[in-house]
């Protein structure tokens, strides 16, 4: 039996300690080869959405960018800011600008609060909840033609409505669609037609709450009221944010409806900012198309990214 010496273990041990730093070199090749291939994967099937997003959007809207900078779409000289010093100015634009955002500001808390609630009723116990849920859903299904169509029996000056309001209170009948309580009518429809979505969602998302938490708060003697504050809406965080962001977007893209309604040039409080556009491309003012485009760009970033940092800063009070 022959026995090691002092050098022998030595050199064993060195062999040992390089056979592991092969293996870890070997091992950590392996990672970076898959780590590739997991990227390039990835890479190859986003590619073709970020080519699409790339020719569809960016360039479209680095053309727009470069079109508000020019004096006209025929003339391509530089003209600084003057299209924004007149679109800044100019009263139309003003005016649309002022009633898109009265309408915002009224339509999408209306609908962040109005969804969650009905979303928290239909999560209950009630009779009939799969009826309930199927005629607050229908409005999604129902195209805009025939949305003009129902809001037009109901609310024009020989309407049904005022039909109705005559027979009961003798009152004089009311021009809906030329009156300052038309942005009323407008809301309404808004709401109507997106609170299907939002409740979905709210749905969704009340259902991914923990039961064991709510039982544990049930446990403890936390009544509705108070689990719904401290638990619940702790959950829908994300959710009511990412409706709130939805409730925006679809409230600049009311002009559609009020467009069908009220034509070219409603009545002015009706007048949005996508009727400005609309009538500077008819007019093929394209300068001044762009421009307002790009405003309501920024705008529109701007107020996503505050209700960004508002999420952020409420996520990190409730974490500490």
């Amino acid at each position: 039996m022959t026995t090691l010496t002092h050098v022998d273990i030595i050199i064993i041990s060195m062999e040992n300690e390089d056979l592991k730093i092969r293996q870890a070199r070997r091992l950590k090749l392996l990672r970076f080869r898959r780590k590739v291939t997991d990227w390039g994967v990835s890479a190859g099937f986003l590619l073709p959405s970020f080519a699409g997003v790339m020719l569809f959007f960016f360039v479209p809207f680095a053309m727009l960018v470069k079109m508000s900078f020019q004096k006209s779409a025929t003339n391509s000289s530089f003209a600084g800011i003057e299209n924004y010093s007149k679109v800044l100015s100019n009263d139309a634009f003003r005016e649309a600008a002022g009633n898109t955002l009265i309408l915002s500001a009224i339509a999408v808390p209306l609908g962040v609060l109005i969804s969650l609630l009905l979303a928290l009723i239909l999560n209950s116990k009630i009779p009939a909840r799969s009826v309930f849920r199927s005629i607050l859903l229908t409005p999604m299904m129902v195209p805009v033609a025939s949305i003009v169509l129902m809001w037009q029996v109901f609310f024009s000056y020989n309407g049904v409505l005022n039909g109705w309001i005559y027979q009961l209170f003798g009152s004089e009948r009311i021009d809906w669609f030329k009156d300052n309580s038309g942005q009323l009518v407008i809301v309404f429809l808004f709401l109507w037609k997106n609170l299907g979505l939002n409740i979905i969602l709210f749905l969704s998302a009340l259902n991914n709450i923990p039961q064991e938490v709510i039982e544990s708060s049930v446990m403890d003697g936390a009544g509705a009221v108070k689990r719904f504050f401290s638990i619940r809406l702790f959950y829908l965080g994300p959710t009511v944010f990412f409706v709130a962001i939805m409730s925006l977007i679809n409230s600049f893209k009311i002009f559609r409806e009020v467009y069908l309604l009220t034509g070219d040039y409603p009545y002015d409080k009706l007048y949005t900012l996508q009727h400005f556009m609309n009538n500077k491309f008819t007019h093929l003012d394209y300068s001044q198309l762009s421009t307002g485009a790009v405003i309501m760009c920024v705008v529109m970033a701007v107020i996503v990214g505050l209700l960004f940092i508002l999420e952020s800063r409420l996520d990190s009070g409730t974490e500490e």
